[in-house]
């Protein structure tokens, strides 16, 4: 196994978050990303995440929720968090906005593929959605998150990110809310996301090189 954190660093910007989404990692390599300067960590399961933190504490760790977080697991696990990448529909806000006793750090997910499989709010019931939510105290919509279908079709996934900048400027224009971060960009497509003002980039595979 070949660490490639470095490597890939060097063509991101030092102004981009890189969030390492850990899923398929073991704390030991958790440790060795850590060695590179990554700092924020990804899960996508509430179980993993809390037995990672508990392997990891000595370390200064800022943690992200990066999975579709359910409203009945929020009371267990929302105080474990920094951010959260998912917060997909409204009644999970109102859960959190409950449970926490300080603001959460959220991404609003857009379901910019329009797979049926994919959690997140239509591109067309966005604004109206957070409006309500930006009435929540304890939720801190500070962007929006959207996953690009995963294909090799280029064009397809530069359009789909371009919904969320557009998205960003409705919102801009309408609610007069500026959501400067963009979670968008994965192992297979973050230079594409790049390219469309990505300020999180969640990346797994490419950190490692799991077959050296």
């Amino acid at each position: 196994m070949k660490l490639n954190t470095r490597d890939i660093l060097k063509d991101i910007p030092s102004d981009i978050t890189v969030v390492a989404a850990t899923k398929y990692f073991k704390p030991h390599e958790m440790r060795l990303l850590y060695t590179t300067g990554i700092q924020h960590f990804g899960e996508n399961r509430m179980s993993a995440l809390l037995e990672k933190q508990a392997a990891l504490k000595e370390l200064d760790i800022t943690w992200h929720f990066i999975g579709t977080l359910q409203t009945k697991k929020v009371k267990k696990m929302i105080g474990k968090i920094d951010y959260l990448h998912s917060l997909h529909k409204l009644k999970l806000a109102k859960e959190i906005n409950k449970r926490r006793s300080t603001p959460l750090k959220c991404f609003m997910q857009v379901n910019i593929s329009d797979e049926t499989s994919k959690h997140g709010f239509k591109v067309a019931d966005a604004i109206p959605a957070l409006e309500a939510m930006t009435k929540l105290p304890n939720v801190d919509i500070i962007g929006l998150m959207g996953m690009a279908t995963h294909t090799d079709d280029e064009a397809l996934i530069h359009r789909q990110f371009q919904q969320l900048n557009t998205l960003q400027k409705e919102i801009k224009s309408q609610l007069d809310i500026d959501l400067k971060e963009l979670s968008i960009g994965m192992s297979n497509d973050y230079l594409i996301a790049l390219k469309h003002n990505a300020t999180y980039l969640r990346l797994g595979s490419v950190l490692f090189d799991k077959e050296a």
